[in-house]
C-alpha cells in the first residue's frame, strides 16, 4: 500500500506532529551558503548565518514597502552531512568535520533587482569573503518524512533514529541530506522548550 503523503501548506511544513509523517514539498527559493565545521564554535558558521539574515530582512522590508504586507522572514534552515557518517550524530565530538548548507526561504516572486540590492547591502556590511559564498537557489525536495523535535539540539538522536525507522517501514529509502528547520531562538528559549523540524527526503 502506498503511504499517505500530506500536500504542503505552511502549517504542515512548519508544524508537524511529534510522530513521523510523509509530506510532499514543492520547490521554494532560498538564499543559501555552504560551509563546514562545528556550528557551536565556528566563526564561519556565525558569519554565514548573519549573511543569510542580512539578505532576507532587506528583501522582505522592500516588498512590504511595495504593498506585500503579509510577508515575513522565514526561519533558519540547515542541510547537514559528513563524509564520515560515524561522526554525524547530534552529540558527536566529531562536529569539526560536519558539512552544512544554511538557508532561509524567500518570498515568492522576488524581482531580481530586489535581490541584487539586498546582496550588495549585505556585502558592504559583512565583506566579500562571506558575500561571495551566498547564492539564491530554487530548491526542491519532493517527498520527505518529518517530525517535530522538542528539546535541545543534542537530544535529537533518538528522534532522527525514529524518523529513519519510519522511512524504512514505509518501504522507502533515505535520499538527499538531513534537513532541520529552527523554529526557536536558542538565545531566548529554554533548551527543553526548543522546537526543531527534523526532515529527510525519501525515495523508492
Amino acid at each position: 500500500m502506498q503511504p499517505v503523503v500530506v500536500r504542503t501548506d505552511d502549517k504542515t511544513l512548519y508544524q508537524p506532529p511529534t510522530e513521523p509523517v510523509l509530506i510532499e514539498i514543492p520547490p521554494f527559493e532560498f538564499v543559501m551558503i555552504d560551509g563546514s565545521g562545528d556550528p557551536r564554535t565556528s566563526p564561519g558558521y556565525q558569519a554565514a548565518v548573519a549573511a543569510l539574515y542580512a539578505v532576507s530582512y532587506p528583501v522582505v522590508i522592500t516588498l512590504k514597502r511595495a504593498g506585500r504586507l503579509d510577508l515575513k522572514v522565514w526561519p533558519l534552515e540547515g542541510l547537514w552531512w559528513a563524509d564520515d557518517l560515524g561522526v554525524f550524530q547530534p552529540a558527536s565530538e566529531g562536529r569539526a568535520s560536519w558539512r552544512w548548507t544554511m538557508m532561509i526561504r524567500q518570498p515568492d516572486y522576488v524581482p531580481g533587482d530586489v535581490y541584487d540590492a539586498a546582496v550588495a547591502k549585505m556585502a558592504k556590511k559583512l565583506g566579500p569573503a562571506v558575500a561571495d559564498r551566498v547564492r539564491i537557489e530554487r530548491f526542491e525536495e519532493g517527498v520527505c518524512a518529518q517530525l517535530m523535535h522538542r528539546g535541545p539540539y543534542a537530544d535529537e538522536g533518538p528522534n532522527i533514529a525514529r524518523l529513519h525507522e519510519f522511512i524504512a517501514a514505509q518501504g522507502l529509502r533515505l535520499r538527499g541530506r538531513h534537513h532541520e528547520i529552527y523554529l526557536s531562538d536558542p538565545r531566548k528559549t529554554a533548551p527543553e522548550k526548543m522546537r526543531t523540524v527534523l526532515r529527510h527526503p525519501v525515495g523508492h
